[in-house]
């Protein structure tokens, strides 16, 4: 009984929810890059118009009279319209001394040469965005310093900002579900290599150690490697024992075959009862010692066989008439009757040696087990598919063991005092198997027992 497999959870759900999880933080990081690059560039927009604005002012301040003077542009406060209609605050200080606009709104003069300086401010509670620079005046009397300051609320910016946080949001969304999707395609395709390396070594046959050459992903090369080294070290362990049962086979039923022709010998010359009993008994151990043997170097040799089939076009009728021929001497001495019921033509695409083999042991076993003076029927059939049917008139199978009579060594209760080894039946399902058949095993209502052997 195999072990259970320890489970550590599920590579393809790790995999996916890396993926995933890796998606989802690109999502979150491509959010708020694009939208703080955005918000960027708006401000940047609102400070150069800003800067405009207070840039169109200062080039309207003169000195007339000894007096500062500022015509205020048109456009200095018309390009600060926004849909929104954002307020817009400003104050004109001459040197530190207030000459218009708001009083709240504090004077930070730049520095010489500094240019037009950006901050943010809060008036009554509202942020601004201020704008100021200064320029020197020169009359011919005097010498002042005029600063102008410009500010507007960020009313149209934040919207611009929310419309734009929308739309990366959605973006974002759409590229996480995306990559959801790639994620569980990516997923499927990587573990489906592995499946398909599962269902190549599952459909295989139990006999079938062959290495796994199918193309496999650089990264399953190891796997497959060590895959195909354990099957090529159980390949070699597996011929060596069956080449030791076949070795061993044909070296025990050589000797047997000459102590059974001794033990006969002697039989015919022994006259008291108990020492021919005794041979009796010899002769008959060493036919079901010499048959266990042949029997195993015929399994021996289906397990060999079985995963390279000779498939030959055969003519089964002749095939059957022919081991019929030879088991006939055989059931002449029991008084038994070999019929044959086929039509002619019935061809086959098969190995000829173990269907041979397959054949032989159940018309074998039909004749262990037939009563002196009975028929065995042995009928071929071409429709719905290829069978090979062996009945006869023994005491057919113990209807509580016929599941389990074509394991190895398998015999019925009432096999009891007849010779064999509990192989014939599973040989012809081996030979079934191996040609994509099987054999079924019945008892007839009027007594007996049938084979099926179906190709």
């Amino acid at each position: 009984m195999s072990e259970a497999v320890r489970v550590s959870g599920s590579l393809r759900n790790r995999l996916t929810v890396i993926l995933i999880g890796g998606a989802a933080i690109l999502a979150v990081l491509l959010f708020f890059i694009v939208r703080n690059y955005a918000a960027q560039i708006a401000q940047q927009s609102q400070d150069n118009i800003l800067g405009a604005s207070v840039t169109s002012i200062l080039g309207a301040a003169i000195i007339r009279d000894g007096a500062v003077e500022v015509d205020f542009p048109y456009a200095s406060f018309s390009m600060l319209n926004t849909d929104s209609d954002d307020r817009v605050f400003y104050a004109i200080y001459q040197d530190d001394t207030l000459l218009s606009g708001y009083e709240s709104l504090p004077l930070v003069a730049p520095d010489f040469g500094e240019g037009t300086v950006f901050r943010s401010a809060t008036i009554q509670g509202t942020t601004l965005r201020v704008a100021t620079a200064s320029r020197v005046l020169i009359g011919e009397d005097r010498r002042t310093r005029i600063s102008v300051s410009v500010a507007q609320t960020q009313d149209a910016l934040s919207g611009v900002l929310n419309r734009i946080s929308r739309n990366v949001a959605l973006f974002g969304a759409g590229f996480f579900a995306l990559a959801t999707l790639l994620a569980f395609w990516a997923t499927s395709t990587t573990i489906g290599q592995l499946k398909r390396l599962t269902t190549s070594v599952t459909r295989r046959g139990p006999q079938d150690l062959s290495p796994v050459v199918k193309p496999v992903p650089s990264e399953m090369v190891p796997l497959v490697s060590s895959l195909n080294h354990l099957m090529s070290r159980l390949d070699h362990s597996l011929s060596q024992s069956e080449d030791f049962i076949a070795e061993a086979a044909h070296r025990v039923r050589t000797p047997l075959a000459t102590v059974r022709s001794h033990a006969e010998a002697t039989l015919q010359r022994v006259g008291r009862e108990e020492n021919r009993q005794a041979l009796r008994s010899m002769v008959r151990a060493i036919d079901e010692s010499s048959r266990a043997a042949g029997q195993l170097l015929d399994h021996a040799m289906i397990t060999f066989r079985a995963d390279h089939l000779d498939r030959q076009d055969l003519d089964l009728v002749d095939l059957v008439q022919e081991l019929v021929l030879r088991l006939t001497p055989v059931a002449d001495m029991k008084d038994v009757d070999l019929r044959l019921d086929a039509a002619p033509g019935i061809r086959v695409a098969a190995d000829p040696i173990l269907l041979q083999n397959a054949i032989r042991n159940l018309i074998d076993n039909a004749l262990k087990y037939s009563p002196s003076d009975s028929t065995i029927m042995i009928r071929l059939r071409s429709a719905p598919h290829i069978q090979v049917e062996i009945c006869d008139e023994g005491p057919g199978f113990p209807p509580d063991q016929i599941g389990g009579l074509v394991a190895r060594f398998a015999r019925g209760s009432n096999a009891d005092g007849i010779i064999g080894s509990g192989l014939g039946l599973t040989i012809a399902q081996d030979v079934a198997l191996a040609h994509g058949g099987h054999i079924s095993l019945a008892n007839r209502p009027e007594g007996g027992a049938c084979v099926t052997f179906s190709l």
